[in-house]
């Protein structure tokens, strides 16, 4: 087992944030939910957080197509001071290259788009999956990385 408890991962976006999570062992994530990045984001992430049983964190980085750190990036630089600050827990970040356009070309994102229609409200509903699969392939990529080191 890599630790005590749960990873979480998360997408940071500047409407939502997708959040996913691990299992126990550290080897699987799994999409979670979103949550708005409004002013109840640090409560919500600090239930599911305790709730969840999570003792480490990690954020997607954005980079740019040449993987250099871009606008995006220091917003969620603060994002991560912020969350470091208050629930003081270890964060790592893991580039999120491409996760949403990976997150969208998932089988199920195919199905959901076929069956979706139009409606404003299903949009945000169907983005906000997307970014809760992105969030799992952030920390996907996380797990299997550190998990690769330990063999």
């Amino acid at each position: 087992m890599i630790s005590k408890g749960r990873f979480l991962g998360i997408d940071y976006g500047t409407k939502r944030i997708g959040l996913a999570i691990s299992d126990e062992n550290g080897k699987l994530a799994f999409p979670k939910e979103i949550v708005l990045n409004d002013k109840d984001l640090f409560k919500n992430i600090g239930e599911i957080l305790e709730k969840e049983n999570i003792s480490e964190i990690v954020v997607g980085e954005s980079v740019d197509f040449s993987g250099a750190l871009n606008i995006l990036s220091a917003r969620i630089e603060v994002f991560i001071l912020e969350l470091s600050e208050k629930f003081g827990l270890p964060i790592h970040k893991q580039k999120e290259f491409l996760s949403s356009v990976e997150a969208r070309r998932s089988p199920n994102a195919k199905i959901e788009q076929k069956t979706s229609n139009s409606h404003s409200r299903i949009k945000q509903i169907k983005s906000g999956r997307v970014d809760s699969k992105a969030a799992g392939i952030i920390l996907q990529r996380y797990l299997d990385k550190i998990n690769k080191q330990k063999e």
